[in-house]
């Protein structure tokens, strides 16, 4: 299948017209109509919005013969872009031997795991510190999808992966400034299992 091809399938499984596409993207139906009929080509901004939407991998949309993200893989690109355009998830602990869930919003992906931020004085810090199994979950409104991902995390302090999460969400920087820098917390997420539901 072609990119456009792609895009007409992705699109009508989603149950969005042209029009919907357009309004979703901020383009014309005719941008839209043109891309299905692969007389040209979304930029690469859109490429990004149009995966994110859909729930699938940039490579799905760009490569001929390339598979459609599947709840068997455990491709944490198209989890990832799946889990941010959502904007937010929920996240399960456990601690004294009771599960705990509350939805979170800082998320990124950073040398093929996903990172969460999370702030030391927090109960979700020491459960996370006590108890590293987790499940994440997350709802998708246009495609009516979900995603879970169980897996172990880590503590992370590599300020590289701490300048990634800040560059995707610059009030960490604001709020965590000073001393307070301490407190932020990053946690990267082995995951064992993925599924798209």
């Amino acid at each position: 299948m072609t990119t456009g091809e792609k895009i007409a399938q992705c699109r009508r499984e989603t149950g969005l017209t042209q029009e919907q596409l357009a309004e979703k993207l901020n383009v014309s139906r005719q941008s839209v109509s043109r891309w299905e009929m692969d007389a040209a080509f979304p930029e690469t901004e859109k490429l990004i919005r149009l995966s994110r939407l859909f729930g699938c991998s940039i490579d799905y949309l760009l490569m001929e013969g390339a598979e459609k993200f599947s709840g068997e893989e455990t491709d944490m690109q198209s989890a990832f872009f799946f889990i941010h355009s959502c904007g937010c998830f929920f996240l399960a602990t456990a601690a004294e031997g009771k599960p705990h869930i509350r939805p979170m919003g800082f998320i990124a992906l950073w040398q093929g795991r996903l990172l969460l931020s999370t702030d030391r004085r927090k109960n979700v810090y020491r459960e996370l510190t006590g108890h590293p199994e987790v499940e994440l979950a997350a709802y998708h409104m246009d495609t009516r999808k979900w995603i879970r991902i169980h897996g172990r995390v880590q503590e992370e302090s590599s300020m590289d992966a701490m300048e990634e999460m800040q560059r995707l969400y610059p009030m960490i920087t604001q709020e965590y400034s000073g001393e307070n820098r301490k407190q932020i917390v990053l946690f990267s997420l082995k995951t064992d299992e993925v599924k798209f539901m």
